[in-house]
């Protein structure tokens, strides 16, 4: 059944309500009211569902002109059509009615054909402008929707060929997750705030649109985008919102110089210019050009080939000796990555990592790096070879995504190899993001017999009470660490009192990347435990690692200029 639309019949006098009702009810279902005041209550009521209101002007309490002026001056209730019904057939009494906000005008007495015709056509024309209203804006926001926005513009650029523009895109970075831990009414006001932001910074000569969720669009004169850039990181902090204070935008540009291609693939790509800066501290905005288009394309091209990569088997493992600081024994190895792509040759893992940990494949990798570790392991034991350990990377994926546990211990038992030859490392920022799920896995990984090593110590913001937390058993130092505090007169360097104090809760300490004798005599005088880095041995392939294992090449290793590769 369809739901009849509502009527409301704002009139002092009984008689004429139950004319009007008699002449609607058929069609409509009526509500009514004998003053503004009591009208002002049921819209308030019903603001969402009432089609139309019948209205007398002259009445007790709250005449129709006061009415009108109150329902003007609210937005939802001023879309509401109102038909001003009154004794007085006089133009000005119309107009009067017309200027204080009255969509249509009938006098009395009343003729229930003409009404029923002006009330339908009223209705529709109403439903009719929404439509067009709900295609053109974003109801949440205002701005225009991404179509409207396309064809505006579409018209502007052809109103002003000769006007440089520019198209802006601003992105909330995380915005899902912020959705999920302050929840969708937050989110909404966040969204609206930047809405405002964006209208006020194209001023009265552009215009926004909202293109998804958490991402607007702007035109904006080439000049004008030009000022701007530089407030680019303030104007995403201009939220009044406590909680979402800390929200960080990103903003892509791409400056109209072609004007033969279409408006989707412009806005396109000043979302791509916005994509290529997330998660970059401190840069809020980039500009699309043809580089960025050619490191975008290149990274879509690795993306693309990965999957192709890991089923043939072109992800070689190569690896770097580490050795005792005072007895110059090699005590084990870093597995490291290289991609051996057949057109683009050998790539540095520092060309694809990145690009893998954004979107999500790094995890495919690291299994892949794991499992061929052990097989190299396991054919190692099988020819005889004195074991060593060898250290993996564990992402910070892993350990929030996967079943860490229960994949590495399969792995061993699949290829028999004993934990504690395989050293797991984790960076110390996989802790800073979520202490508690990190220190549950550690662990259970230690429990297990695995071997867990803190990696790039120092590199970012370096908490030690992380380390009194979470029981671990190496500390491996990043080498910038190390070389920032060899600057320092000795009585500032804090590097030394860190490694006595890692030691005292049973942690060994191994210093990455040496690459001079004055950096090895450095270490070894901070008191660390094992040394790896290119003055000792570059990476090298299993093969060759596996040499060094049958030959044990223990005296030496540390004379001048000597490379045990």
């Amino acid at each position: 059944m369809v739901r009849k639309k509502k009527i409301l019949i704002v009139e002092d006098n009984e008689l004429n309500r139950s004319l009007l009702s008699d002449i609607l009810s058929d069609e409509y279902q009526v509500l009514e009211a004998e003053n503004g005041r009591k009208a002002l209550d049921i819209l308030e009521q019903n603001k969402d569902s009432v089609a139309l209101v019948l209205l007398d002007v002259m009445m007790p309490v709250m005449d129709g002109y006061t009415f009108l002026q109150r329902i003007r001056d609210d937005a939802e209730l001023s879309l509401i059509p109102v038909i001003v019904t009154t004794q007085s057939d006089s133009e000005a009494d119309e107009v009067n009615a017309l200027i204080h906000g009255a969509t249509d005008f009938v006098p009395k007495p009343y003729r229930p054909q003409v009404i029923l015709h002006r009330v339908a056509s009223l209705i529709k024309l109403r439903e009719t402008a929404a439509m067009v209203n709900q295609f053109q804006y974003d109801r949440l926001t205002g701005l225009y929707s991404k179509e409207f926005f396309y064809q505006k513009v579409r018209e502007r650029l052809l109103e002003e060929p000769e006007q440089d523009y520019c198209i802006v895109c601003s992105n909330i970075e995380n915005f899902k997750l912020l959705n999920d831990i302050f929840g969708a009414q937050e989110g909404d006001r966040l969204l609206k705030e930047i809405a405002a932001i964006a209208q006020k910074m194209v001023g009265s000569t552009g215009f926004c649109g909202r293109f998804t969720a958490d991402r607007f669009l702007a035109l904006q004169k080439r000049e004008q985008e030009l000022r701007d850039r530089q407030n680019f990181g303030y104007l995403g902090e201009q939220r009044v919102s406590p909680v979402m204070k800390n929200v960080v935008m990103r903003w892509g540009i791409y400056e109209i110089t072609d004007r033969s291609i279409s408006v989707e693939q412009m806005c396109d790509r000043a979302l791509l210019a916005a994509d290529s800066i997330r998660g970059q501290y401190n840069q809020y905005f980039a500009v699309y050009d043809d580089s960025l288009r050619r490191r975008l394309l290149k990274e879509k091209a690795i993306t693309d080939a990965i999957e192709t990569a890991l089923n043939e088997k072109q992800f070689v493992i190569y690896f770097q000796p580490q050795y005792g600081v005072n007895d110059a024994c090699m005590t084990g190895a870093e597995a490291l990555v290289r991609w051996n792509h057949p057109e683009w040759g050998f790539m540095s893992p520092g060309e694809f990592v990145p690009l893998l940990e954004r979107n999500g494949f790094i995890s495919r990798l690291d299994q892949y790096i794991w499992e061929q570790t052990c097989i190299i392991l396991q054919d190692w034991r099988d020819k005889g070879y004195p074991l060593l350990p060898v250290s993996v990377n564990v992402s910070r994926a892993d350990v929030y995504q996967l079943n860490l546990v229960e994949i590495l211990l399969k792995l061993i038992q699949k290829y028999d190899i004993a934990p504690e030859y395989l050293h797991l490392e984790i960076t110390e920022s996989t802790y800073a993001k979520n202490p508690e799920q990190i220190i549950c896995t550690v662990d259970q990984l230690r429990k297990l017999g695995f071997i867990v090593e803190m990696d790039d110590f120092g590199s970012e913001y370096s908490s030690l009470n992380m380390l009194s937390q979470m029981e671990l058993d190496i500390l491996k130092l990043d080498m910038k660490f190390i070389r920032n505090e060899m600057e320092k007169p000795e009585e500032r360097s804090i590097l030394k009192d860190i490694i006595s104090m890692v030691h005292r809760i049973g942690m060994s300490v191994v210093a990455e990347g040496v690459e001079t004798r004055e950096q090895m005599e450095r270490v070894k005088a901070f008191g660390c435990d094992y040394v790896q880095g290119y003055y000792l041995a570059r990476p090298m392939t299993a093969p060759e690692f596996g040499e060094l294992l049958k030959k044990q090449i223990w005296e030496g290793a540390f004379d001048d200029h000597i490379a045990v590769v």
